[in-house]
């Protein structure tokens, strides 16, 4: 009887070791730090290029403050940004997805202080510790989803709610656990170039939007949650 009580007390300390553990994907950094993966900071300025396109992809890169601009430049010299990313996402995974190159241009759009870590590294821990391979699947599957949705984006909506739903994913709206509502600068050119539209009919929606109470400007941008109107509005 006794050796019964102390197996159930035994497997109950296992799992709460265990959700323990899962608590901690509300926290990156302290999954980072437990697998050794988060001490190599780096500080990048604004404007500084992390990377670019077609050079050797050799470090996977984890945002802790501050923002990051992708882009892809064609043969003819126009650059588009495919995406603007910011605190606790992660870029440059390239390498370890198999691809030997970087596939796009990252650039601090803002001051940035970031954790570089080494590809090798980094695959080691994905086959080693599940907790953090989890995690890491989870969030690339949703940034999966994210690309999926912005390429419907482009294909259905109007440039109006395509640039409605870029700033709201700039400001973090609906990621979970997330409250900033702040937009670090940027120029109508890189909203132009990420809606895929002019940059007079950005400055036009900007007016509108700023008018309507969507946005403000204090320091950077401030958008309301009120800009998903935009968004259900047929």
């Amino acid at each position: 009887m006794n050796e019964a009580k102390a197996k159930t007390k035994s497997k109950s300390k296992g799992n709460g070791k265990r959700n323990g553990r899962r608590k901690s994907f509300q926290d990156p950094m302290a999954l980072l730090d437990a697998a050794g993966l988060g001490r190599k900071p780096e500080t990048r300025r604004k404007r500084e290029v992390i990377f670019s396109e077609g050079e050797p992809s050799k470090n996977v890169y984890y945002i802790r403050d501050g923002s990051v601009k992708l882009s892809v430049t064609s043969k003819d010299g126009k650059e588009a940004v495919v995406g603007i990313l910011g605190p606790t996402d992660f870029f440059g995974e390239d390498g370890i997805a198999g691809t030997k190159v970087c596939m796009s241009t990252a650039t601090a759009a803002a001051d940035c202080d970031l954790v570089r870590i080494d590809n090798r590294r980094m695959a080691q821990v994905l086959h080693g510790d599940r907790d953090f391979s989890d995690f890491f699947m989870s969030y690339l599957l949703t940034r999966k989803a994210r690309v999926e949705a912005d390429l419907v984006d482009q294909l259905f909506n109007s440039s109006e709610k395509r640039l409605a739903r870029t700033l709201l994913m700039m400001a973090r709206y609906g990621r979970e656990g997330a409250t900033e509502s702040t937009i670090p600068k940027v120029s109508q050119e890189t909203l132009a170039s990420m809606v895929g539209t002019t940059r007079s009919r950005i400055s036009f929606f900007m007016n509108k939007f700023r008018k309507m109470g969507f946005i403000k400007y204090n320091g950077g941008m401030q958008v309301h949650g009120s800009l998903l109107n935009v968004l259900l509005h047929d």
